[in-house]
């Protein structure tokens, strides 16, 4: 092939179609898990956490809930991956080979915020969220109404196993927020008068990048352990769960739906959750409770 700018238009069409296909070939798994936001500016502040809004009968005047403010915030950060074609790969009409690596990175532009959203899942027990203790943890202040003081509510275990977590993702509002500032797209650099890279090394270039960050939401939607995965263990942080209260001492209406382990955990986790017998002959009880999510990126 030769080198013009028709040429070049015409196999940057090609990229971008291989990078479309990509991305289409994966079906991302965090909008199950995390809140979409869109961003407009560098960092945003999400003031609004810890709030969770309830009606009240209409009694007299309206109440105005004077709603705490938190300076829990997220600042964008960039993400690329770039590719480089040879001069001699266009020349020789064989940048074919290179068409499937643009589909690879278009699939891995769909999955890199599942990537980030996972690694994010086991730092939370080492992350502050917005109540400036860490995301999992065993001293989060709750307002005791009885009390007329904070209380230390948990939503973790301890242990040395690797963890695995139960989630309720059936609310609007999910436990983690995907921050996206720019969406993912594909670029080119091939015009030799204009780039210093293609005239030095004979090389053009393609790439993707994107802008966000991923952060935590709601605490009391969430809840780690790293004891072992067992049905003793699985029930108490179900129970956990379903007794989180607001601050004004009402229950929250939490009920976990989503078991998530890594592959160390995956028999485990089917023992727990996906045999409708116990080893003794006994009816598990918590046969199909919660829908259960084996990710590869996890521990």
């Amino acid at each position: 092939m030769e080198i013009t700018p028709q040429a070049m238009t015409s196999l940057y069409t090609a990229v971008k179609t291989a990078f479309s296909t990509g991305r289409g070939s994966y079906t991302p798994i965090w909008p199950k898990l995390a809140t979409l936001v869109p961003s407009t500016t560098g960092t945003e502040t999400y003031a609004w956490l810890g709030q969770f809004p309830r009606l009240r009968e209409w009694i007299g005047d309206r109440q105005v809930n004077q709603l705490k403010a938190h300076d829990y915030s997220l600042k964008n950060k960039k993400y690329e991956s770039t590719v480089g074609i040879p001069r001699e790969a266009i020349e020789d009409d064989q940048y074919g080979v290179y068409m499937p690596l643009m589909e690879e990175m278009g699939y891995a532009a769909a999955c890199h915020p599942d990537e980030m959203l996972f690694a994010l899942m086991p730092a939370g027990f080492s992350t502050p969220c917005y109540d400036k203790q860490n995301f999992f943890d065993t001293d989060h202040p709750v307002n005791d109404p009885k009390k007329g003081k904070a209380t230390s509510v948990s939503n973790m275990q301890e242990g040395d196993n690797p963890p695995w977590y139960l989630l309720d993702t059936r609310r609007p509002l999910k436990p983690f927020i995907f921050q996206r500032r720019r969406d993912y797209s594909v670029d080119a650099k091939t015009d030799k008068g204009q780039s210093d890279h293609v005239f030095m090394a004979d090389e053009y270039l393609y790439g993707t990048d994107g802008r966000g960050n991923w952060g935590f939401g709601f605490w009391q939607q969430a809840f780690a352990s790293k004891a072992a995965l067992s049905a003793d263990n699985f029930e108490a942080g179900i129970q956990r769960m379903m007794e989180f209260k607001s601050d004004e001492g009402r229950p929250l209406g939490i009920s976990p739906d989503l078991l998530i382990v890594g592959p160390s955990n995956r028999a485990a986790a089917k023992k727990v959750i996906d045999a409708e017998n116990r080893a003794n002959g006994e009816s598990n009880i918590n046969y199909k409770a919660v829908e259960l999510m084996v990710v590869p990126w996890l521990p």
